[in-house]
């Protein structure tokens, strides 16, 4: 596997340099796995060098070995008299085999192969064959005596492994000093070979290594039944004790899924009180699980009539591809009450091979069923795969991509949803803000007029995606911060004018650095600087455009949605001038502090009325205040459900808890948490609609806003908060 630039052509090794660097780091030098003591005396990018070859060196013992990459770096003997070999690594059992080690690191990808090193390894070589083992340093004696004891052993074959951060091929000298060194060892039977690993195919391993493990789960069926062609494929029923133990694979477990479980819903708690309550009607109320695999392996308890007894599949790289919400609900089931162990689940099996496309239809179509909204078919795009790889490999940052899997936080990452808006933002036609001013599901169509291919084809290098997201996240909070300061049609604004805000502020930095490798993030920083003083000038700069171009009486919702107002206020406020210090910047909007605002709606009902949210949309808490998150984290941190509730349709009580199952006011629930970690401080009454955040990185009060242009207020009955 290889990268390329954008327009095709060779490989780019900066970029797999990168990311291998970043991966050694991370998870030989920074860990501690490999030993540096002997480097005292060494800084800067001398330290650094020998510590990435040392740990590049472990990498290629994975590669030939599979060991662990505690394993791999026991194995490391570069040092004082390493007498040329820089790992040995040592397979025993049936299949023994040695291999010697030699890593040359380059921070530009062109280490160079020299037939001197090969030389020198082929002369530590000759000391373990001859068993002069004193000339090693410690570890390296140790290993030394062992791959002796495992070669005297029989024909054991040895592999010199040469390991090159290069792209390009090793030259035919060093190619000949490999097999001329060969000859040697090999006069009385062929026992000595070498490997030559290049950049490509490290970059490709820590990229392995980074990937979800392949899931492998076992199903007992019966009663069961099997169809043969076009695809294997078992029927049956498994019981949910066994279906409840394969959520110990986690999320790898839904990894072909176009969405993770949902979460508490009305529909999971019914679904979990049938488990509990009434086990033995539950496979007549359910529709099942469905689950591909790549292949299976079987075991039959009847030969003459094998379907007369149970059957044991093992099913290999699996996923459970529909019914997430049922093996999710069967599991809390089973965990709260041995009752619901029994009950049966009804299971089907579709062994799909390599048949990728054949495997990509079942998982749209066993999903058509039940509500699925467009995004979740973008889990199946595999440019969102390759996005994900690339946050983790070059940023070491996550990436949510299926509808209700929980997003990152905001220095682990973020989700696609919060991506996609940033690049639309960044992008220089203003007609995409404008779109999806009155729903982000525009961003998911296909299509020649839609949206989703500008933004992902071609795929977004993660620098770029990430350094658009900090910008959208910065401009949000600095309209937030400047909100209370107006009134009227500029308060409107600060909500509705989110993305037109942050359209306008990308043209106005310098971006043209936005998409390069950045691993020190000295762009993000500088422009992240730069976004509260341009939002400040931009904010009565659009106000006023709107005015001029359309009135006073103009709403601001309707001219933030529409693609062509949108060019024309931006196109207003970016020729205005050219120095964005110099815009116009009336206080017309400026909020007078002694005038009393009339009362504003119940942003509950708000958000009901207008159907804001769908129902089982994934919330996610806020602690607003430093002394209010200092006396959660730790209860929260105990159980990742405390801090997740999702969206029901309910006027009083629309939040329902993951925790337990149960629906709260947003500001009821809050409080129903304070008294639960015992938080002694904790204030009279709480702004519940402020502290619970939705996918998109608004909480419920900013939706509030958005759709009235006006602060909520708590919910009925409650007092405003004074914390």
């Amino acid at each position: 596997m290889t990268t390329k630039h954008a327009g095709g052509g060779e490989p780019d090794v900066a970029l797999q340099v990168r990311q291998v660097r970043q991966a050694l780091k991370a998870v030989y030098v920074d860990s501690g796995l490999i030993d540096g003591s002997d480097l005292v005396g060494k800084t800067g990018d001398d330290l650094e060098k020998r510590m990435l070859s040392r740990a590049l060196c472990a990498q290629a013992v994975r590669i030939v070995t599979g060991f662990s990459p505690q394993e791999a770096a026991l194995t490391v003997i570069d040092g004082i008299a390493d007498k040329g070999i820089d790992a040995i690594a040592v397979v025993d059992g049936p299949d023994p085999h040695v291999y010697l080690v030699q890593a040359k690191w380059s921070k530009d990808g062109k280490a160079k192969g020299e037939r001197e090193t090969v030389w020198e390894l082929l002369a530590g070589l000759r000391l373990i064959d001859d068993e002069d083992f004193a000339a090693f340093n410690p570890r390296g004696r140790q290993l030394a005596e062992h791959a002796k004891v495992v070669m005297a052993k029989g024909p054991t074959p040895v592999t010199q492994v040469a390991v090159l951060m290069r792209a390009d091929e090793v030259s035919e000298g060093f190619r000949h000093a490999l097999v001329d060194g060969e000859r040697e060892f090999n006069r009385h039977g062929d026992v000595l070979d070498h490997r030559i690993i290049l950049a490509p195919e490290v970059w490709a391993s820590v990229r392995d290594d980074l990937a979800p493990q392949p899931v492998q789960l076992t199903a007992n069926l019966f009663p069961w039944f099997a169809i043969s062609l076009p695809y294997e494929s078992y029927q049956g029923v498994v019981e949910a004790e066994q279906v409840a133990e394969w959520m110990g694979h986690g999320a790898n477990l839904f990894n072909l899924n176009i969405r993770n479980p949902l979460g508490r819903t009305p529909i999971n708690n019914e679904l979990i009180g049938t488990l509990t309550e009434e086990p033995a009607k539950f496979w007549y109320f359910n529709n099942g699980v469905t689950v591909l695999c790549e292949s299976v392996e079987r075991t039959n308890q009847a030969i003459r009539n094998p379907q007369s007894r149970p059957i044991t599949l093992t099913l290999h790289n699996a996923s459970v591809v529909n019914g997430a919400q049922t093996v999710r609900s069967v599991a809390e089931a089973v965990a709260a009450d041995e009752s619901a162990a029994d009950a049966q689940v009804g299971v089907r099996i579709i062994v799909t091979g390599k048949a990728a496309e054949f495997a990509k239809r079942t998982t749209q179509a066993t999903n058509r069923q039940n509500r699925v909204e467009a995004r979740d078919f973008i889990a199946l795009d595999p440019v969102q795969a390759a996005i994900l790889e690339e946050m983790r490999a070059e940023l070491g940052l996550e990436y949510s991509v299926r509808r209700s899997e929980l997003d990152p936080t905001e220095d682990s990452g973020c989700s696609v949803v919060e991506a996609a808006c940033a690049l639309a933002c960044a992008h220089p036609d203003s007609q995409y803000v404008a779109r999806m001013a009155t729903t982000l599901d525009v961003l998911w169509e296909r299509g020649s007029q839609g949206i989703y291919d500008v933004l992902f084809r071609p795929q977004p290098s993660a620098h770029l995606l990430w350094n658009t997201v900090q910008i959208l996240r910065e401009v949000r909070r600095t309209l937030h911060t400047l909100r209370p300061g107006y009134e009227g049609r500029g308060a409107a604004l600060t909500e509705q004018g989110l993305y037109l805000l942050t359209h306008l502020v990308f043209r106005r930095l310098d971006t043209e650095s936005i998409d390069e490798p950045d691993p020190t993030q000295e762009w993000a920083s500088a422009a992240v600087a730069q976004v509260p003083g341009l939002v400040k000038d931009l904010l009565p700069a659009v106000a006023a455009a709107i005015d001029e171009l359309y009135g006073e009486r103009s709403q601001i919702r309707a001219v933030c949605a529409d693609v062509a107002r949108c060019r024309e206020v931006a196109d207003r406020v970016l020729h205005a001038t050219a120095a964005p210090g110099d815009l116009p910047a009336p206080d017309k909007y400026r909020r007078v502090p002694a005038q009393r605002k009339p009362r504003r709606p119940n942003a509950v009902h708000v958000l009901i009325d207008r159907g804001v949210l769908d129902e089982g949309a994934s919330l996610t808490l806020t602690t607003a205040y430093p002394l209010e998150a200092e006396a959660l984290k730790d209860w929260l941190a105990q159980d990742e459900k405390r801090s997740r509730a999702t969206w029901t349709k309910h006027r009083t009580k629309p939040v329902l808890w993951a925790a337990d199952g149960k629906q709260y006011s947003p500001s009821g629930l809050i409080t129903r948490m304070w008294e639960l970690a015992e938080w002694e401080q904790r204030p009279v009454a709480n702004q519940g609609t402020a502290r619970w955040v939705t996918a998109t990185g608004e909480t419920l009060a900013d939706l509030a806003w958005r759709i009235l242009g006006e602060l909520e207020e708590p919910d009925d009955g409650e007092a405003p908060a004074r914390n």
